[in-house]
């Protein structure tokens, strides 16, 4: 008490005034409230008494706090400091980010309250660092958090771990029946606690829409920030890129602020809320790690640069103003797509959001329909498959090339031809200038006619290549089974011969011909041909041909 009094506080919230009398009876609660009336004293408080007397052993905490967020952690553990500094309880912070080895040297001498999250609590446990057989009190904080966060499965295994006998508080924000299932299995006949309805905002809380376009979002902040008296706000974005964004952009044009999200470093997190706290920083630019438990005191504005995904959300970020009986100011920035997610929004409320317009901008009406674009974006300018209503997106939303009338038209160029004949995937033109089978290349769209066709001095005749085919199928044995080699005989081939007398590497066996395909068109394979268009039969080589080869390469 005497700790109380000198912190300042004369009444209890209406959530502790019914909460602390049940936990000293040693009842499990299930405790729903709002954010900002006190939850984290309801429980802090009568553990300080009940924990007044007895002795911890090493490696062996009497009583387990798990919570969500570092940050939330972190406060706990500041507000067992405060209220407990006249009694000589141990605690230990397990948190993410810190040193393993202090963290240890605390259990070691053994601790009475261990505040943890629930992530670095089973990884000292895996390494035997810690034993919870004597956890006489279990606290689950912030359960509808945990639950966002993907941490059940954790917090069910640690349960698992618990002594069967014990005392469970459970508190939370909201009672989703996720939640309500937990309560059921964690808790033996729990005493319900709810001050006021789930996910209703702050009475104190002054609440605005401003819808603009994407790209005006930024500055209509920035003539929010200027217009209101903010004296320290917090800056709520969905994603962790879009905070590093934000903050570099609110820097540059000179406003005193920081940046808090979940991809930074445990020390700088630190530091940087200190700051805050401390009013070196003015606005804090942050994700979700922050919207939950944080107690900043005499916090003015909160501003949702991103309309939140989920309702229980919006509720959380607003709740960091009008704390304690304070007045605050929440504003919302949202675009012409995020219609459904205001709806949801005012749907939980149970009213409209007052919409505002910013000075410069008008007012811009919600679309009735996204169209299945990605939140948050514009839609392209007919840039992607099927999303323009022009003849190219009907094309492509059919599954064709989705080029225009005039391009399929158009004579190809050969080596486009030979490109989308090597590799049909490929849609995008190539240069000719710069492309190495562009120069490489050579194809003859239309073979001439047999009496219009120039003779070649360096060619066979027609009669002579076409032996010279059919023997090397008898050569090859197509069609025919060969007879098994005799010992010693060589199952190598003939290889044809280049004109210069060098071997050359054999070629795809011709197929039969007749005198109707003499018309058809015929690709002219060079020596200068590139090897992906080349198609080697594969065989067995000889080892004389494998030594041709080596010198071949060398």
């Amino acid at each position: 008490m005497r700790a109380i009094a000198e912190v300042g506080y004369r009444e209890p919230t209406p959530i502790q005034a019914q909460a602390i009398p049940i936990v000293q009876m040693g009842r499990d609660v299930l405790g729903c409230a709002q954010t900002g009336t006190g939850k984290t004293a309801s429980f802090t408080l009568p553990m300080i008494d009940m924990l007044a007397s007895g002795r911890a052993r090493a490696r062996m905490p009497r009583s387990l706090i798990l919570e969500p967020t570092r940050e939330l952690a972190t406060q706990v553990a500041e507000n067992f400091d405060i209220y407990g500094k006249y009694h000589k309880l141990s605690q230990a912070l397990l948190i993410g980010g810190e040193s393993f080895t202090d963290q240890q040297k605390k259990l070691d001498r053994g601790v009475d309250v261990l505040i943890a999250t629930p992530g670095r609590l089973l990884d000292l446990f895996e390494r035997g660092k810690i034993l919870m057989s004597d956890v006489k009190i279990l606290v689950i904080d912030e359960a509808d958090r945990m639950l966002d966060m993907g941490f059940i499965p954790d917090v069910e295994r640690i349960v698992s771990l618990l002594p069967k006998i014990r005392q469970t508080l459970f508190f939370s924000a909201t009672m989703p029946p996720e939640i309500k299932r937990l309560a059921d299995a964690f808790l033996m006949n729990p005493k319900e606690i709810s001050v006021a309805p789930p996910a209703s905002p702050a009475a104190l809380v002054t609440q605005g829409l401003v819808v603009v376009q994407e790209e005006d979002k930024r500055e209509a902040l920035r003539r929010l920030l200027r217009a209101e008296p903010v004296k320290n706000a917090l800056i709520f974005c969905n994603r962790k890129k879009d905070v590093d964004i934000l903050y570099r952009s609110l820097a540059k044009h000179g406003f005193n602020a920081g940046q808090l999200h979940g991809d930074m470093s445990q020390p700088k997190r630190t530091e940087t809320l200190e700051k805050f706290k401390n009013d070196e920083i003015t606005l804090l630019v942050c994700s979700d790690v922050a919207a939950r438990g944080l107690d900043i005191q005499g916090l003015s504005h909160v501003f949702n640069f991103d309309v939140p995904i989920h309702a229980e959300d919006y509720i959380h970020r607003i709740g960091r103003t009008g704390r304690a009986g304070r007045e605050g100011r929440a504003y919302t920035i949202a675009s012409p797509y995020d219609g459904r997610f205001v709806e949801a929004i005012e749907k939980m409320l149970g009213k409209t959001v007052p919409r505002i317009v910013v000075e410069g901008f008008d007012l811009v009406a919600f679309e009735a329909d996204d169209g299945g674009r990605r939140r948050g974006r514009r839609p392209s300018s007919g840039r992607s498959a099927g999303r323009s209503g022009s003849a190219d997106g009907e094309k492509r939303s059919r599954g064709g090339r989705g080029r225009s009338d005039r391009n399929r038209s158009a004579p190809k160029p050969a080596e486009e031809t030979l490109i989308e004949a090597a590799a049909p995937e490929m849609t995008e033109p190539v240069m000719r200038e710069e492309s190495p089978v562009a120069e490489a290349a050579v194809v003859h769209e239309e073979r001439p006619a047999r009496e219009e066709r120039p003779a070649r001095e360096a060619r066979a005749p027609r009669e002579s290549n076409r032996e010279e085919r059919s023997g090397r199928q008898e050569r090859s044995g197509r069609g025919k089974r060969q007879p098994r080699p005799e010992a010693g005989e060589s199952r190598s081939k003939p290889q044809p011969i280049r004109h210069d007398g060098s071997h050359m590497e054999a070629a795809r066996p011709a197929e039969r011909r007749s005198d109707e395909d003499d018309d058809a068109p015929v690709l002219a394979f060079g020596d200068h041909m590139p090897a992906f268009l080349r198609h080697p039969v594969k065989r067995p080589a000889s080892r004389s041909e494998e030594r041709d080869d080596e010198r071949d390469v060398a």
